[in-house]
């Protein structure tokens, strides 16, 4: 973790491309791939954009070692002389990104890289492996934090998460999609996050009573004593012991700065509720109440719905493997290649599937917000020689329903473009925020979307429309196509 060479962090049939591409220079043109999902995870509205300082970390340390070049002439396959220019190889192209944090939705680029098609093709994998991941970690913890209404969720998963870099650039993903922190002390140190946590049953077995357990472990931690309450029994032993320690530290003066109790077990909305009531008749009403024991959104939800008395939440498993939607399905396709005149011609990716049918060309992203409520109105993909002002009016269309449009008069919208420039000539332009300032972008990001399509269940979906022109060159390459033979044998999937 922190700075690694990831450059064989790849599948093999980029390695053999790349030596086909090597061995006919001429085809090593000049190429656009863009980097985008196809569907929402979890049934959701929305996704949150995360990786991309990883992504950079990667691009910067993309190069060859010695021992990287012997793997490889061990496997028999590459070449001599394509082995030694791999000793010479860097990044040298120009790759653009939507910043993390963003809300972002299917099918726009999230990563757009232009590159001679053998660097381009290389970095496939990686890029798909990062953004990913934490994507769809960041996701689901800007779910969970939504359903918790205002309270404090930590990440609590690295026990449980798919090895030390999911568990780690995971909880980094968390933080980014609402967090207030994590109990991962690595996560902490490499990205600047809050570390927090409690104690384990273990604690309170390895004294003699429970009592001895609470009293000791206050004494060590004033200033944040979170007592875990269902070691033997919540109501009758945990909480009243809880509570006279509390009582103890009062009376010799010591200030609970923050303070109270975590159940881990059991029936959560009845527990917290009637030790709410224990914590306030015995003098304690600033007690936090926490929780964790396999919590999601849903479950999050259904409590606040149930009026538990819970006002922090520690959510493991369900959010570090994100287990209900375990991949976030991102792809990574050609979208033109560069001509001898250095102008780009489109290239599109058919399928029977209308929606794995492809955008081509070289694009970028505008966002479309309603002047009024300052909420996402749309996004629109158009071609980077597009430009798109507030002064005049702004036509928008379904691109799989292009007869649904909606035209925006002047003074009712306003736009902003997406993507950011991230390597230009293979050196980094950009900057990656720090964590906790992405985690506040990321707040101010979701605040835009309208509260249907936060929803957990059943979202309005945003939509993601075309430019005339990028509309108008898709339909006349899927026109050129037709004239060829794209039997489904010969489709793409």
């Amino acid at each position: 973790m922190g700075k690694q060479n990831l450059t064989l962090l790849t599948d093999l049939y980029e390695l053999t491309m790349m030596q086909g591409y090597f061995e006919n220079k001429n085809q090593n043109e000049t190429v656009i791939f863009d980097a985008f999902y196809r569907v929402n995870p979890f049934g959701g509205g929305y996704s949150i954009m995360a990786g991309l300082d990883q992504v950079i970390d990667y691009v910067r340390n993309l190069r060859f070692t010695e021992d990287d070049i012997a793997y490889l002439r061990s496997i028999g396959i590459f070449t001599e002389p394509f082995l030694e220019y791999l000793r010479d190889f860097r990044f040298t192209g120009d790759i653009y990104a939507i910043p993390e944090g963003t809300i972002i939705f299917p099918r726009e680029p999230l990563v757009k890289v232009v590159a001679p098609i053998m660097q381009a093709q290389l970095m496939e994998t990686a890029i798909l492996n990062i953004i990913n991941h934490q994507s769809l970690i960041a996701t689901k913890a800007a779910r969970i934090c939504y359903a918790a209404r205002g309270d404090g969720i930590m990440e609590f998963g690295l026990r449980r998460a798919q090895g030390p870099d999911a568990g780690t650039y995971g909880a980094r993903a968390a933080v980014i999609g609402g967090c207030t922190g994590t109990s991962n002390v690595l996560c902490g140190q490499l990205f600047d996050v809050p570390v927090k946590g409690t104690h384990a049953h273990s604690w309170i077995m390895s004294f003699p009573d429970e009592y001895s357990a609470f009293k000791s472990y206050a004494e060590l931690y004033p200033s944040a004593c979170i007592l875990l309450v269902d070691t033997y029994d919540t109501l009758k032993s945990g909480v009243p012991n809880a509570i006279r320690v509390f009582r103890e530290m009062k009376e010799r003066g010591v200030k609970l700065s923050y303070y109270g109790i975590r159940l881990d077990s059991g029936d959560l909305a009845y527990l917290s509720k009637e030790a709410r009531k224990m914590l306030d008749d015995a003098g304690f009403p600033d007690a936090v109440i926490s929780a964790s024991n396999d919590l999601d959104e849903y479950l999050v939800d259904s409590l606040k719905t149930q009026g538990a008395a819970i006002t922090s939440w520690g959510v493991g498993t369900n959010l570090i493997t994100a287990k209900d939607n375990p991949s976030f399905g991102g792809v990574y396709k050609l979208a033109a290649i560069m001509g001898p005149d250095g102008k780009f011609i489109p290239k599109i990716k058919l399928s029977e599937n209308t929606e794995k049918i492809t955008n081509p060309g070289d694009k970028k992203i505008y966002r479309v917000y309603e002047k009024a409520s300052g909420k996402i109105k749309a996004d629109l993909i158009c071609l980077t020689d597009e430009a798109f002002t507030e002064d005049k009016p702004l036509l928008l269309f379904d691109p799989l329903e292009p007869w649904k449009k909606t035209m925006l008069k002047t003074g009712t919208f306003t736009l902003r473009e997406v993507m950011k420039p991230v390597f230009k000539n293979g050196e980094c332009c950009y900057e990656s925020p720090k964590v906790m300032d992405i985690r506040t972008s990321c707040q101010q990001e979701q605040a835009t979307l309208w509260e249907e399509t936060r929803r957990l269940v059943n979202p309005h979906q945003v939509y993601v429309d075309l430019s005339q022109k990028l509309y108008d060159t898709k339909i006349s390459l899927l026109e050129q196509m037709s004239h060829v033979d794209v039997s489904s044998d010969n489709v793409e999937q």
